[in-house]
């Protein structure tokens, strides 16, 4: 139990040992004024049903505020989950548009290496080319000395 559950129910557990052995206090009858009237009347046994009633007045003010605020609780939470799952949608449609994007990134990428390397792969078939043709130049130049060398 807490503290103040505790504390209270030594306070009612006091007042009720304090009750019944002082009954005999509380039972006997007295002159009692309600305002317009007197009548003879036990005051301990009205004081202590007054402050029954006034036990009983604030326990189902407690529970109803208990109650409410479970209730509320509850819409909170059920607003939560609905925001939660909102926001878990939202964030998976981000995911698509950013693999929709990311796609579309790669595939244009792509495209530009593809055509770099076939620009490279011509520029190194004319070097090629052309080696073999300065190689070739080179090679008939030999023999022409070689010749007239003879």
């Amino acid at each position: 139990m807490r503290l103040k559950t505790l504390f209270l129910l030594l306070i009612v557990i006091a007042m009720g040992a304090l009750a019944t052995l002082n009954w005999a206090a509380l039972a006997t009858p007295a002159t009692v004024s309600l305002g317009v009237m007197e009548v003879q009347a036990p005051l301990g046994l009205i004081m202590l049903a007054l402050t029954a009633l006034l036990c009983v007045f604030f326990l189902v003010y407690v529970l109803t505020l208990q109650g409410s605020v479970l209730m509320e609780t509850r819409r909170h939470a059920k607003e939560m989950t609905v925001q939660r799952e909102l926001a878990d949608r939202a964030e998976a449609s981000r995911f698509t548009e950013l693999r929709t994007f990311l796609e579309a990134q790669h595939r244009s990428g792509h495209q530009a290496l593809l055509e770099r390397l076939d620009t490279l792969e011509a520029r190194i078939l004319a070097r090629v080319l052309e080696s073999d043709n300065s190689t070739a130049a080179c090679v008939g130049q030999l023999e022409d000395q070689l010749r007239h060398r003879d």
